[in-house]
């Protein structure tokens, strides 16, 4: 994997991928509708990422909402098959399968308890050139209060490379870039290449809110519905909720609407908004947002002032991205609905607190320059509680230094790249308790990007705790690019598609080097791993990936859960060029579960060590390392690749005590002797073997 262009504003990823050899049997799936109905099950089936909830009790976002999967529902359409291929719908699902409806057919839920507002996540197809489609989908309960959702692919359906197109008819960006994955992308040599279109779709799906009017019981049976002359709609899940009654305006505050804004969104509420956050500076007050849709279609800066809504369902700013006359000092070409503190460079912002409403963004593409996040700039001493943030590119993007900020109980969903990002210099933060979902690059990051003789750049001291981050489509589901003395703990990751995985730490896209401690204590990653396309090799549920220095720190990673992992659980790595360079040490894994691999437990492609003590695995697919051997071979140790037999692989294992495979057999440990400390066993592209679903340790 090559390094990438510089960006402001969000990690560039630069594209990727194409499939294994099952794309072509999913893809006929879903171009013919196959698929099988099937029955009811027997009463609700309620999970967390798709998993038993039991599995991921005290990790992840405590929220107020229940998921239950399409393909465990009632319905007359088509399963679409699992897969984990990348640029197939099934990929980019909750739990890799969703339910696909035709005009006429439906899917129907057994509500698990009172219920007065659901979420649908689905996938409509893309128009023939690019921009999406709207079309209906009509919801009963119990037959009666029929509403119709009018849902949209306009936020859907990205392609190409970075930083990549919304026109499917396009072929490649970047003639001249690095173009592997498979045999439908033809040498660069070729005379005059050809490439199949749509190239590289992704990002497919969306999702959207409705409030149903009246609290219907549990047991009730929720119906979603594609009608006549509607488009083919693709359900991956629903979430089911009953919302408290809106929160009452404070005493001291000071409503919008005193200074103009109009609830029903039909004029243009910023003016209103800054002359509330004025008056609310100069008198002590709370800026309110009542119940209502207002209309913003650019930043609202905010310092030393609070604003609050009656909650994230009723007190709604919505606007549409904006292109600007010329460009800001920032660089940005286009601006939107946003609530930012003042940049570090115009000394930053303080004393701010956002809680209770919603941003509705209008960002469709990928422009790194853009500020369009839904919360910006540097706030110092400052809180952000109980947002649902919507279509803007990143939902928050912090850009520092600042410190003291702390993000809690948003929900952040359907971004064009990142879902928060702790960005230069930011100190003594935290974000946990957030849900993120479908983000096109990493759901949860802290990049401690290095600026030449400035020490206070350093990201230090911050947590991510207690968040949960599925689906992001592009990259990771949390990484951590350089800093000191970082914590990543209680978390829950699912189902990163490509270019990424679960659990990442690099160095990587200009970062400070890691220094002091980084731990990772208690968090769960699930169907992890995915195949890299452009090293054409699996990753690891957790990878530590050495690009522009050795990785030295103090690295505790300590009581997480790598369940059904689709290649390896654990892989650490360095790129080809710097192989002999750069080292990974200071690794130490400790009580640590390991539940299904499609490969290994553990893969080395770099020098260095790591230990590893109460690392217990089962139902890892590794194959044997050499014919006629009995053995298993967990543990794929290339080192850096200089074949050195009389003195074994640059990377050492380190085992403290006992680990524990559960396999039969004369072999009682996935780290046996015979492979300690650094037995080369290079075997980059074994078979894969699906392991059986997750179960209790």
């Amino acid at each position: 994997m090559r390094g990438e262009p510089a960006r402001a504003g969000a990690i560039s990823k630069r594209s990727a991928v194409i499939a294994s050899s099952t794309a072509v049997a999913v893809a006929l799936s879903l171009a013919t509708g196959s698929g099988s109905a099937f029955a009811a099950p027997v009463g609700p089936a309620v999970t967390r990422a798709a998993l038993d909830p039991a599995l991921v009790v005290g990790r992840g976002a405590s929220v107020n909402f229940v998921e239950q999967e399409a393909e465990k529902a009632t319905t007359n359409g088509s399963i679409i098959a699992p897969d984990r291929t990348a640029y197939t719908v099934a990929s980019e699902a909750s739990g890799r399968s969703a339910v696909k409806l035709t005009a006429g057919q439906y899917i129907e839920f057994v509500l698990p308890r009172e219920t007065n507002a659901i979420t649908v996540r689905y996938s409509l197809p893309d128009a023939p050139t690019g921009g999406g489609i709207t079309s209906p989908l009509t919801v009963s309960v119990g037959g009666k209060g029929t509403k119709t959702m009018m849902l949209t692919s306009q936020y859907s359906w990205l392609y190409n490379q970075y930083p990549f197109s919304n026109d499917p008819t396009a072929g490649p960006l970047h003639l001249d870039w690095w173009l592997t994955e498979c045999s439908c992308v033809p040498a660069f040599t070729t005379p005059t290449p050809t490439f199949a279109t749509p190239f590289r779709p992704f990002h497919v799906f969306d999702e959207q809110r409705l409030a149903l009017g009246k609290t219907y019981d549990a047991g009730q049976k929720i119906r979603l519905a594609v009608p006549a002359g509607a488009a083919a709609t693709t359900i991956d899940l629903i979430d089911t909720e009953k919302l408290a009654e809106p929160a009452e305006r404070p005493e001291n505050a000071v409503s919008i609407v005193q200074f103009g804004a109009k609830a029903d969104g039909s004029t243009d509420a910023a003016p209103a908004i800054d002359a509330a956050i004025a008056y609310a500076k100069a008198h002590n007050k709370t800026v309110w947002i009542p119940r209502g849709t207002f209309q913003v279609n650019r930043h609202i800066v905010v310092d030393n002032v609070t604003v609050q809504g009656a909650g994230n369902w009723y007190s709604i700013i919505k606007g549409t991205q904006q292109t600007l006359s010329t460009p800001a000092p920032d660089n940005s070409i286009h601006t939107g609905p946003g609530f930012y503190g003042k940049y570090a460079t115009d000394g930053g912002s303080s004393n701010v607190h956002l809680s209770g409403f919603a941003i509705e963004g209008d960002v469709r593409d990928r422009v790194d320059t853009d500020q369009v996040n839904g919360i910006g700039g540097a706030l110092n001493n400052s809180t952000v509680d109980g947002l649902y943030i919507h279509h803007t590119k990143v939902g928050l993007w912090l850009d520092g230094p600042m410190t003291n900020f702390s993000a809690t109980n948003n929900i952040v969903v359907d971004q064009i790249a990142d879902g928060i990002n702790f960005h230069q210099g930011v100190t003594n933060s935290t974000a946990s308790n957030n849900f993120f979902r479908n983000t096109g690059d990493d759901g949860m990051a802290m990049w401690s990007e290095k600026v030449s003789g400035n020490a206070a750049i350093v990201n230090a001291n911050n947590v991510f705790d207690q968040n949960t981050v599925q689906t992001p489509t592009l990259a990771n589901g949390i990484a951590i690019y350089g800093g000191t003395d970082n914590t990543v703990s209680n978390n829950l990751v699912a189902d990163p598609i490509r270019e990424g995985s679960g659990l990442h730490i690099g160095s990587r896209f200009g970062s400070t080097p890691f220094a002091g401690y980084l731990h990772f204590t208690n968090n769960t990653t699930v169907r992890a791993a995915p195949f890299e396309l452009n090293w054409h090799i699996g990753l690891g549920s957790i990878w530590i990936y050495a690009l522009e220095s050795s990785i030295n720190a103090d690295i505790q990673i300590t009581g997480d859960n790598y369940l059904d992992s689709t290649y390896n659980a654990i892989m650490l790595v360095v790129d080809w060029p710097v192989k002999d360079l750069y080292t990974v040490t200071n690794v130490h894994f400790k009580d640590v579960h390991v539940d299904g691999t499609g490969t290994s437990v553990l893969s080395a492609r770099v020098g260095g060590s790591a230990s590893f003590e109460n690392v217990d695995a089962r139902n890892v697919g590794a194959p044997t390392p050499w014919p006629g051997d009995t053995r298993n071979l967990f543990v794929n140790n290339c080192g850096a690749f200089n074949w050195d037999w009389a003195h074994g692989s640059e990377f050492s294992i380190i085992r403290i005590g006992t680990s524990n495979d559960y396999f039969t057999g004369w072999q009682t440990t996935w780290l046996p002797d015979w492979l300690m400390p650094n037995l080369i066993t290079c075997n980059d592209q074994p078979p894969v073997n699906a392991p059986p679903a997750p179960s209790a340790w």
